[in-house]
């Protein structure tokens, strides 16, 4: 029902899903409890939401802190994404490495983002939506993130269309993980 591949990240893996088709068009299952908790995700949903973005945007590298760190389900509902995933745990052997997963809808499959973390996408289609099942709410206050321009990926983003916020987070060299 589901395949996993894993990834050199410590816990960060990306799902397969397995799509039926048929006259109608297709079906996807995108969770399944017992299924995912043999895969080692026990992660209780506490928030889901969508973003809606155009071609060349960037998101990220966002993350919360600690003590609302949280883990996430990304699925790109609608379009194709190169998602990006940063190892942010001090004491991991793979800290400040990334990897990139290719989101397409298309080819559906899922990235687990668990606690530690960095995340950001960057769109290739016209429009791609996003969607996200994460492990706690929303806390402005843990709310951090990371220049993607601090990790070799960043000459695969051309003519970033970014928020202030984004284009103003700390360089990866200047940052201090409270993971």
């Amino acid at each position: 029902m589901f395949e996993i591949k894993h990834t050199a990240l410590k816990n960060c893996f990306e799902v397969i899903f397995n799509q039926k088709n048929d006259i109608r068009g297709s079906f996807i299952k995108s969770f399944h409890i017992d299924l995912f908790k043999n895969m080692g995700i026990e992660m209780p949903f506490k928030e889901e939401y969508f973003t809606f973005s155009h071609q060349h945007v960037f998101r990220g590298l966002h993350f919360q802190n600690p003590p609302k760190a949280i883990a996430k389900m990304v699925y790109c509902v609608q379009g194709k994404v190169t998602d990006y995933v940063v190892d942010i745990r001090r004491d991991s052997p793979t800290y400040g490495h990334f990897h990139r997963f290719e989101l397409d809808s298309n080819q559906p499959s899922m990235v687990y983002v668990p606690e530690g973390f960095a995340h950001g996408f960057y769109v290739h289609s016209k429009e791609a939506l996003m969607q996200y099942k994460v492990s706690d709410v929303f806390d402005a206050a843990c709310d951090a993130g990371i220049d993607y321009r601090s990790f070799a990926f960043a000459n695969e983003i051309v003519n970033p269309i970014m928020s202030a916020r984004d284009q103003n987070f700390v360089d990866f060299k200047d940052f201090k993980s409270l993971f």
